[in-house]
């Protein structure tokens, strides 16, 4: 009986610390001021791991290498995505040097932050079609799906399937958008 009553007591301490700590105030929010490595990799694996599961049974279409997709998908990046994500022969932007995180660089083969190269091809398509659909929570990523349909989330996630592969020449003529389609 002791033993119950000691947990419940050190349990109840941990709660009301937890309750002071988040009032307090003192965890620095600012978006210059990284998270400790601790923080970092549990916000990190929850992201991650959530991302996994909720994307586990999301179908690939079969012709995600359709060039018309590439082409609708690439457009659509340069319009909606490139200022944060970056675009070939881009290292950087004001407005993704801003976001903390820092968003992944797609352009990239192996961004740090981008763990679909770590994935099947078909995981890695699953996975970038459910955060464009969805997005991430107090990321700066937005759920596109509330006003993209499905197939044009996949147009983007075709073109994001090359983008690594581009050079600057052709990322600048795939993803050119007549004027009248402005």
């Amino acid at each position: 009986m002791k033993s119950i009553k000691y947990t419940a007591i050190f349990f109840f301490a941990v709660f009301i610390g937890g309750v002071g700590f988040i009032y307090s105030g003192i965890y620095p929010m600012g978006a210059d001021v990284p998270h400790n490595k601790l923080t970092y990799w549990v916000l990190e694996t929850l992201r991650e791991q959530s991302i996994a599961r909720a994307a586990k049974n999301v179908v690939v279409p079969a012709n995600l290498d359709d060039p018309d997709r590439l082409l609708a998908g690439g457009a659509d990046y340069n319009d909606m995505c490139s200022s944060c994500h970056l675009k070939p022969g881009k290292m950087r932007s004001d407005f993704s040097e801003g976001l903390y995180p820092m968003p992944p660089n797609l352009s990239m083969q192996n961004d740090e932050h981008g763990h679909a190269h770590e994935l099947s091809d078909e995981k890695a398509a699953a996975r970038q079609f459910w955060i464009i659909k969805h997005g991430i929570k107090a990321s700066g990523m937005p759920a596109w799906g509330l006003g993209h349909d499905d197939e044009r989330i996949w147009s983007m996630v075709a073109f994001l399937q090359r983008l690594p592969d581009l050079s600057t020449e052709q990322y600048q003529i795939i993803t050119a958008r007549e004027q009248s389609e402005k």
